[in-house]
């Protein structure tokens, strides 16, 4: 029976939310207090960097999700893998929040927390490519811009989820002890709602009617899709660089100007309350003036605001910092937004689960996994923030090639995408 379309939305929006708010929940744990459980014999910032490398294995992780979800996901359909991936992803966080720390296991602790990080990391490579196309799949092509941006609200609305959480129990002096254990264990109950919501909807129609593919769904990436693929990725480097140092690395620049952790994250929660309810409104743009036109304004515009973002947060204020965070993330809707739909139409149909998740989680190494870590060091090495700002102008630079560089997808039919036998 079909299903639709504004259950099969919400379905991606819940699932996509629950696994955003347990791979940022891990982010913001890093910067706020891994570095103490895990490394405590560093110094700070050192202990930081290297909770920060913990974070990015789950980066490493998620081209291999993509590669492996994307190909039983252009096999067997959209719908199993999405209940896999969701599955995998709050078993991990759940175990993360009954993890013993150093002072119980010692050096052993900080590598079962790697491990968990991995799974994670496997996972959501594998959620993002089909929770947006079981609903760019079932959409029509006129608003397709608009029904596939609400996945991408996901990330926005996990990361608010996770901060929101993180806020309500700072300062208090438990949290160090055993609080911080409570983000991670919740995770247990959100992935039961989003379990039996995603069991409901049905599989994409457009998949079910397209013919199968006769060689395995990377070759046919490789074969026919290549240049998709480093579009894909070169779209992605200001997108999800910009998203991290705007979200998670910001606490530990703030951290280090002194200014309260409950001021900054309040201040992230804010703006991502803002971030998620925009995303659709520059998904649902791009569906009128095209998805080039807004991904070229919003690299432009996060390559020169990054400038101003520093000093802004530097001054410890909570409404400036939030100002700062806020326009920082409007930018990057105006990437995000319309993302889904611009990589949905890039590739086949029974390549395109591959396809969109290869581009999008081989660039999550470059980008979203050394960001925090790039940013870190620069901060330790320079001191100032400036370096920071000229790596985050070269990747939008990057970006805006890329985005140049490809067709303008707007209007296209995904039941005749299909890969050139």
């Amino acid at each position: 029976m079909a299903t639709s379309i504004k259950k099969i939305v919400a379905a991606s929006l819940i699932g996509t939310t629950i696994e955003w708010y347990d791979f940022f929940l891990y982010g913001s744990a890093a910067a706020l207090v891994f570095n103490k459980l895990f490394f405590p014999d560093s110094e700070p910032l050192t202990g930081t960097l290297l909770s920060f490398l913990t974070y990015a294995v789950g980066f490493v992780a998620r081209p291999l999700g993509g590669l492996v979800f994307g190909h039983f996901g252009d096999r067997v359909g959209r719908k199993t893998l999405l209940v896999v991936s969701l599955l995998m992803m709050g078993t991990a966080t759940f175990l993360i929040g009954c993890l013993p720390t150093y002072e119980t296991l010692g050096p052993a602790a900080a590598l079962v927390l790697t491990a968990l990080r991995l799974v994670q990391g496997f996972a959501l490579g594998g959620e993002w490519g089909g929770a947006v196309l079981i609903v760019s799949e079932h959409g029509d092509t006129a608003r397709r811009g608009f029904w596939a941006s609400w996945p991408q609200a996901g990330a926005p609305g996990g990361n608010l989820l996770a901060t929101g959480v993180l806020a309500a129990l700072q300062p208090d002096e438990t949290f160090l002890a055993w609080g911080w254990r409570v983000p991670f264990l919740l995770s247990g109950v959100l992935v039961l709602i989003g379990l039996w919501i995603r069991l409901t909807i049905s599989e994409s129609p457009v998949f079910q009617a397209a013919p199968p593919e006769p060689r395995a769904p990377i070759v046919g990436v490789l074969r026919h899709h290549a240049k998709d693929v480093v579009v894909a990725i070169g779209a992605r480097l200001a997108e999800n660089i910009s998203f991290y140092l705007l979200t998670v690395f910001v606490i530990t620049y703030t951290k280090q100007s002194g200014v309260d952790d409950s001021t900054v994250l309040n201040a992230v929660l804010v703006s991502s309350a803002i971030h998620f309810v925009t995303i659709p409104m520059w998904g649902a743009l791009s569906d009128r003036v095209g998805r080039r036109p807004l991904y070229l304004g919003g690299a432009a515009g996060i390559g020169v605001w990054i400038f101003a973002f520093f000093p802004m947060v530097g001054t410890g204020n909570f409404w400036v910092i939030t100002l700062a965070v806020t326009v920082g993330l409007l930018f990057h809707g105006m990437m995000y937004g319309p993302q889904a739909a611009f990589f949905s139409e890039l590739f086949g149909t029974r390549t395109r689960y591959t396809g969109v998740s290869i581009g999008a989680q081989l660039s999550a190494i470059v980008a979203g996994a050394l960001a925090p870590i790039i940013a870190v060091a620069l901060l330790r090495d320079f001191g100032s923030s400036l370096p920071i700002s000229l790596y985050l102008a070269l990747a939008a630079v990057l970006t805006l090639a890329a985005v140049y560089a490809a067709r303008e997808t707007r209007g296209s039919d995904l039941a005749e995408r299909i890969t050139t036998r």
